[in-house]
C-alpha cells in the first residue's frame, strides 16, 4: 500500500513520459512512475490535470509585504516615493508584526503552489529586526516550505558605512546570501566600490550574491557588466544573482551584445519582476513609455539562466499582487513578446526549473526517487496554465498533502 497515488495526470513537456500516468508516493519520495499497480491510502484522479514541481519564487520582500498604504500611499508610483515610504514604515516594524505578515504571504504563495522562496530582507535597521524574524520564520516553515534569506542593504553600502558591518552580523546570525544596490550609492565609483565590498564579504563566507542591478530607467546604469566580472574574478559564479536589470532595455545594441557574452560566460544567473518594474519603470518619460522589463528573451537566447519573480506583494513599492508566480509569468509574455508555444513552455520553466537553478535548489523536479514535493493545476498546455493563471488543485511537499483546492463551480439559471 502506497502513501499516495495520483492517477491520470499529465507532466508538462516531458519527452520519457507521454499521455497520461500515474505517481505513486512512499515515505515523502517518488516510488513509481507510469502505470501504478498498487493503491495509495489516499489516491487522486488527476483527469485533466497537469502535474508540476513547486513553483520558485526567486526575488521576494518578505519583510515589506502588506505595507501599502503605510504610511502613505505611493501616488507617483516611483521607486524613489517607494523608498521614502519603507524609510517611514520600518521605524515602527516590530518582530511580531514582521512575522505576522510573512508569514500570511507565505501562506498565500503556498496555495498558488510556492514552495521554496528567496527573499530579500532590509538589514538598514541597526536592531536588524525584520532580519531576526524572518530567520526565525524560516525555521518554522522548514518542514514544508524551503526560504533563503538574503541580507539587502536597502540604504546603500558606502551611502551607509554600518550596513558593511550589518551584511557580517546577518551571515553570522544564518543569512544565506547578501546583497548591493550600486545603482542607489551615490556615484558611479562609489557603487562599483559597494560590489567590492559584497563580493569580499561573500568570498569569505562562500554564501549567495544576489545584487539589486540597473533597475533605473538610464542607459548609463551598467553594473551588470560589474557583477559579471566580479563573478568571474572571484570564482563565486553561479552563486551570483543580478536582479532586474531593467537598463538592458535601454542600452545600445552594440554595447548590449558586449554585455550578453560577459553575462553568459560569467554563469550568473538573472532575475527579472515584470509586475513591479512594468507598473514602476518609465514613469520619467514623456512619451514611449519604457516596458520597464529586461531583455530576458535575448538573455534566455544566449544561453543565461533566466528566472521569473513576483518581487512585491501589497507594499509601498506595489499596491497588488497575489503571490501566484503565473501571473508573472503572464505579464513577462506580453513585455517580453514571448507567446510562441516554446517561448511559453520556456516562462514555465523560469518560475520551476530554472529559478531552482538561481536558487541552488538540490533533489528538485519530479522523478523516482525525488522528494515527492509537487503541484496539480488543471490545464494540459504551459498555454493554459500561463493563460489561465491557474488555480492550483494541490500542493504536495515531502509527500504530504499541504492545500487542496476546490474549483469554482458557476450555475446557470438561464440560458438566455
Amino acid at each position: 500500500m502506497l502513501d499516495m497515488v495520483y492517477r491520470q495526470i499529465r507532466l508538462l513537456g516531458d519527452h520519457e513520459f507521454q499521455g497520461p500516468i500515474d505517481i505513486g508516493v512512499a515515505n515523502g519520495k517518488i516510488v513509481a512512475m507510469g502505470k501504478v499497480a498498487d493503491h495509495g491510502e489516499r489516491e487522486v484522479d488527476g483527469t485533466g490535470h497537469l502535474l508540476l514541481p513547486p513553483f520558485v519564487e526567486s526575488h521576494i520582500h518578505l519583510d515589506t509585504v502588506l505595507t501599502a498604504g503605510e504610511p502613505n500611499w505611493n501616488e507617483s508610483g516611483t521607486l524613489f516615493e517607494g523608498i521614502d515610504l519603507w524609510q517611514k514604515r520600518k521605524r515602527t516594524l516590530t518582530f511580531e508584526d514582521v512575522m505576522a505578515r510573512a508569514e500570511k504571504v507565505l501562506r498565500m504563495q503556498i496555495s498558488s503552489g510556492v514552495l521554496h522562496v528567496r527573499s530579500m530582507v532590509d538589514i538598514s535597521d541597526p536592531s536588524l529586526t525584520a532580519l531576526r524574524a524572518i530567520l526565525a520564520l524560516r525555521e518554522r516553515v522548514k518542514p514544508y516550505m524551503h526560504v533563503q534569506v538574503i541580507a539587502f542593504p536597502q540604504e546603500g553600502i558606502r551611502a551607509c558605512p554600518d550596513n558593511e558591518r550589518r551584511l557580517e552580523l546577518a551571515l553570522e546570525l544564518g543569512a544565506d546570501g547578501i546583497s548591493a544596490v550600486p545603482h542607489l550609492e551615490p556615484t558611479r565609483s562609489e557603487g562599483e566600490a559597494s560590489l567590492d565590498i559584497c563580493f569580499r564579504i561573500a568570498k569569505k563566507h562562500g554564501c549567495f550574491v544576489h545584487v539589486f542591478c540597473d533597475e533605473m530607467d538610464d542607459p548609463h546604469s551598467t553594473f551588470l557588466e560589474n557583477v559579471a566580472h566580479l563573478a568571474l574574478r572571484s570564482g563565486l559564479r553561479e552563486r551570483v544573482t543580478a536582479a532586474h536589470v531593467n537598463a538592458t532595455a535601454y542600452y545600445s545594441e552594440a554595447y548590449f551584445q558586449k554585455i550578453l557574452g560577459l553575462v553568459a560566460r560569467s554563469g550568473i544567473h538573472i532575475v527579472c519582476c515584470p509586475l513591479i518594474n512594468s507598473a514602476m519603470q518609465g514613469r520619467f518619460d514623456s512619451s514611449l513609455k519604457g516596458r520597464g522589463i529586461a531583455r530576458i528573451k535575448e538573455m534566455w537566447m544566449a544561453g543565461i539562466n533566466v528566472s521569473i519573480a513576483h518581487d512585491d506583494i501589497r507594499t509601498p513599492f506595489y499596491p497588488l499582487g497575489t503571490g501566484n508566480m503565473l501571473q508573472a509569468a503572464h505579464m513577462a509574455a506580453h513585455l517580453a513578446h514571448m507567446t510562441g508555444r516554446e517561448e511559453l513552455d520556456e516562462l514555465v520553466r523560469m518560475i520551476t526549473l530554472r529559478a531552482a537553478r538561481t536558487l541552488q535548489l538540490k533533489d528538485y523536479g519530479i522523478g523516482l526517487g525525488l522528494p515527492a514535493s509537487f503541484i496539480m493545476l488543471p490545464g494540459e498546455t504551459a498555454m493554459d496554465l500561463i493563460g489561465g493563471q491557474s488555480t492550483c488543485r494541490n500542493v504536495v511537499s515531502q509527500g504530504q498533502l499541504i492545500t487542496e483546492t476546490l474549483p469554482a463551480k458557476t450555475f446557470w439559471f438561464s440560458d438566455n
